[in-house]
């Protein structure tokens, strides 16, 4: 298991500060030296900021995503997020295409959700549209549609998630917080196990034990620096090869290939495992399924036994929301729209975190093999996309309000 990222959360200002920034430098750089010399390997380290409809004009956004992101680079950082455009701000949304296109290593994201913790929380329609269009605008920026790996839509998505692109801060005050590469945890306990009590007892030992090392540590450097740690996000992240491939995990269960019938309690079990562990939790904690992180994942995607719809309906029980999934490349924005708007729902109906990293791939169509050369990809095939426009009131711009199922059980109990 690895540190996917310790990622610092600041609002630097505008024009960004140079004393906040230089002071984050030297804080990432003695946080890498800390958890490398107790042991860990730390893939990245990044920096998360206010939304940047919140820091930087709109007029500016290519060039202040472009500077921030050479100053950020200079300070010891591999990655920047600007937070998300906001519902309240549809003219942030399309400044994204800007941003994308200004830089490499800095991600956005849109928001398209009122938060359920607000009185009256829903799904913000016009947000909904200009997020799909986003991804439909930023699939044409590289003939291989890579720009979206930086872009995702967040629903119901709270500040202090340490991973990308879902990361944002609120507030003055710095703050830290670590994001695990945790899936190997995962393929350990249940494919070395006799009895499922024992790997769920494996399972949570593990991660405690990592986590209580990790906390340690991340209390030093809160005390010496004076900047809050906002705790562990153990999502059980995989990168591409079997033995760190969340798919793995599920089929070391007993479901046959993920996709099939058992594929739901498989993400249920691993996620209620995870909820038993104790340390201190920040962002999703949850599972990660990228289909195209995951060696696993990806081969049963291009087999057609892994859809869509089973990555959405694994999102009720589990998990991140729909990370890194190839679909057509000329998967129109209204389509795209249709299934953001399910997504949303879960999102705040369950009262949980979801995003959707879409991938629409130029001139690619469904069933056709991805082709990818980043290190971090596992190829398979562009899936089939499950959705027409929506229509009626759907298609409507106002607020669907929608309340959390939780809430609405309590107040028919009590």
């Amino acid at each position: 298991m690895r540190i996917r990222t310790i990622t610092y959360f600041c609002n630097p200002g505008w024009p960004g500060s140079d004393t906040i920034l230089k002071e984050a430098g030297i804080f990432i750089r003695s946080a890498r030296n800390a958890y490398t010399g107790d042991g860990f390997e730390v893939q990245s380290t990044r920096i998360a900021t206010i939304p940047f409809p919140d820091l930087i004009p709109l007029d500016h956004v290519a060039s202040g995503a472009s500077s921030l992101e050479s100053i950020i680079q200079s300070e010891g950082f591999d990655n920047l997020s600007l937070g998300p455009a906001l519902p309240d701000q549809l003219a942030s949304f399309p400044t994204v295409i800007e941003g994308l296109a200004a830089t490499t290593n800095t991600f956005f994201s849109g928001m398209v959700t009122q938060p359920v913790s607000i009185r009256s929380s829903g799904i913000f329609l016009p947000a909904l549209r200009s997020a799909a269009q986003v991804i439909e605008r930023a699939s044409t920026l590289s003939p291989d549609g890579f720009a979206n790996l930086r872009f995702a839509v967040l629903a119901n998505v709270p500040a202090g998630s340490p991973f990308f692109p879902a990361a944002y801060h609120t507030g003055s005050e710095p703050s830290f917080a670590l994001g695990m590469e945790a899936a190997e945890l995962a393929v350990t306990a249940f494919g070395n196990s006799t009895t499922l009590k024992e790997a769920r007892i494996l399972f949570r030992k593990s991660i405690e034990e990592n986590a209580h090392r990790l906390e340690d540590v991340g209390h030093q450097l809160e005390k010496t620096f004076s900047i809050q740690f906002k705790g562990l996000d153990f999502s059980l992240a995989p990168f591409p090869e079997e033995q760190r491939s969340i798919g793995a995990a599920f089929e070391h269960l007993g479901v046959p290939m993920v996709g099939l019938a058992g594929t739901l309690a498989s993400a249920a079990i691993l996620t209620e495992s995870l909820d038993r562990a104790r340390f201190t939790r920040t962002g999703f904690n949850g599972l990660m399924l990228p289909v195209l992180e995951d060696v696993v994942l990806s081969t049963r995607a291009a087999m057609g036994i892994l859809t869509v719809k089973d990555l959405l309906m694994c999102s009720a029980v589990c998990g991140t929301g729909l990370d890194t999934i190839p679909i057509p490349g000329d998967t129109p924005s209204e389509n795209i729209a249709a299934l953001l708007l399910d997504l949303a729902t879960l999102a705040l109906r369950l009262n949980k975190p979801l995003t959707a990293r879409l991938m629409p791939i130029p001139g690619k169509s469904a069933g056709d093999a991805t082709n990818f050369t980043f290190p971090y990809f596992s190829n398979s095939r562009i899936l089939t996309f499950p959705a027409l426009p929506l229509q009626g009131f759907l298609a409507g711009d106002e607020l669907i309000e929608i309340k959390s199922l939780y809430s609405t059980r309590k107040r028919i109990i009590s």
